[in-house]
């Protein structure tokens, strides 16, 4: 008789959220539960930030109460240091929700009695943990801790000592390190007794900074391996899971007017897909930013919301520019359909200006977005490093169903922008400034436009007062009629 076979589920360790926008995700659900997590890096990384982040997230979202003890910064200092961010610790404290204690270890006490060992700090530690019934701690740093200790045999035993002692008090803990020379951490052996490692990095690229972090090792856990950009500003710190994006987003036959009627005619009589890419693409003045504006401005009379991204000009100056061609940003503006955000972009690398983006969307919720232009974006990085981060905005805007246009300096004629971002966009328009008879023309045609039939001709653009109009190339030429820009198209 064969014995059946059975197979059992098994199930991973437990997590620990940390609250921290991003790093749940490329942990698969936060740090260990009950076990140690190292964070590692060199000065100015955010190590303390993220521990702080950790804790007070910690009590104020999840219920778990949590001690910070410090070894170089004082109780004050650190509530000063993170009220910037939106962090009351102070009152976290008044609730009996954490405790924060400041340890001060002096070499020469050390040296005088020449003893050292952690019962002291167990004792201390020990008590806190018991007073608020904590399930998180927090030991900043370990070179603080260890600084007065010469003897590299004690100093490895007690590091043994207190990742076991916090693993039998069964808190989630992360501890603090600075970088070695040839390894993550100063002593070299804190990355191998701690079940999870996780290494920050600040790195300055052509005069720009970004930092970033890597999950180094999880034990029992998958995790996310690559590198991912952080960004730390008024909220705290985020971490943007880059390689979680993937082709499997949801795609719409509904179609979204451009806001110039005959532009919807020349593609397919109905306009964009909705949550589809455009590219719009041309010389300096030709045209560019007025047809993205068309579409934010219809996308607005509609009853939509748009986030109009400037990497050129401020929102006052584009207010001002289209108005002379009939639009009326301000009102969109005012009303809260239209969101401006204007910023150079040597400002920070590409990876935080996509974190911005995530942001960004997060808080404005735009059903439409134009970005304009991209191609400044070769101030802070390569067109192989710009087609990376695009990719990775495309498909977040796609996973989120958010009509993009993009507008790039190039001349599509020649087959510019073929290296950069054109084969990732769904629809390719492009503008070119020819001369006849002692005149400058505008020239429009659509290049691609993928699922849907789309016109071949070549079609004039004319900017007036009244707004967009086009000559429809589609007819013969002795029956070329102005077609004039229907405003207010539903999207």
């Amino acid at each position: 008789m064969k014995k059946s076979r059975t197979t059992t589920l098994l199930r991973g360790i437990a997590k620990c959220p940390t609250g921290i926008r991003g790093l749940d995700e490329i942990t698969e659900g936060g740090l260990p539960r009950g076990r140690p997590t190292l964070v590692c890096g060199s000065a100015g990384c955010g190590k303390t930030l993220l521990a702080s982040e950790f804790i007070v997230r910690g009590a104020r979202e999840f219920g778990e109460n949590g001690v910070f003890m410090s070894f170089e910064e004082t109780e004050h200092e650190l509530s000063e240091n993170v009220a910037s961010l939106g962090f009351d610790i102070q009152e976290l404290v008044r609730d009996g929700k954490l405790v924060i204690d400041n340890v001060r270890v002096e070499r020469s006490e050390i040296q005088e009695t020449g003893e050292y060992d952690l019962e002291g700090l167990f004792l201390r530690l020990g008590s806190m943990i018991d007073e608020v019934g904590a399930k998180r701690v927090v030991l900043d740093s370990l070179e603080a801790l260890f600084a007065g200790l010469p003897n590299e045999a004690i100093l490895r035993a007690e590091l043994r000592r207190l990742f076991t002692w916090l693993k039998d008090r069964k808190v989630t803990a992360i501890i603090t390190g600075e970088q070695g020379e040839r390894t993550l951490t100063r002593y070299g052996l804190e990355e191998y007794i701690s079940d999870c490692v996780i290494f920050l990095d600040h790195r300055v690229n052509n005069q720009v900074a970004t930092r970033r972090l890597r999950i180094v090792k999880y034990r029992g856990s998958r995790h996310g391996t690559s590198e991912f950009p952080t960004l730390i500003d008024e909220t705290g710190l985020s971490v943007l899971p880059i390689s979680s994006t993937s082709l499997t987003y949801p795609v719409s036959d509904r179609r979204v007017s451009s806001g110039i009627a005959a532009l919807d005619e020349m593609l397919g009589k109905k306009g964009y897909f909705a949550g589809s890419s455009v590219l719009v693409s041309g010389p300096p003045g030709s045209g560019k930013t007025s047809i993205a504006v068309a579409f934010a401005d219809s996308v607005c009379n509609s009853g939509g919301r748009c986030l109009y991204w400037s990497s050129e000009e401020s929102p006052d100056q584009i207010i001002r520019n289209v108005r002379s061609i009939g639009y009326d940003l301000d009102k969109h503006r005012r009303s809260g359909a239209l969101t401006f955000h204007a910023v150079r972009p040597t400002l920070y690398g590409l990876e935080s200006h996509l974190l911005s983006l995530h942001k960004l969307v997060g808080a404005v919720k735009p059903t439409a977005l134009v970005m304009d232009p991209v191609t400044n974006m070769n101030a802070v990085g390569s067109n192989e490093q710009i087609k990376s981060m695009l990719t990775r905005a495309i498909d977040f805007l796609k996973h989120e169903g958010i009509t993009t246009i993009f507008t790039s300096l190039d001349d599509p004629m020649e087959g510019k922008g073929d290296d950069t971002v054109s084969s990732l966009m769904d629809t390719w328009l492009g503008l070119r400034v020819v001369e006849r008879d002692g005149l400058r023309r505008r020239e429009f045609f659509v290049l691609k436009s993928r699922g849907m039939s789309h016109s071949h001709h070549v079609h004039e653009v004319i900017l007036g007062d009244r707004g967009i109009h086009m000559m429809n190339g589609d007819r013969p030429q002795r029956e070329t009629r102005l077609t004039r820009v229907t405003r207010g198209a539903r999207t």
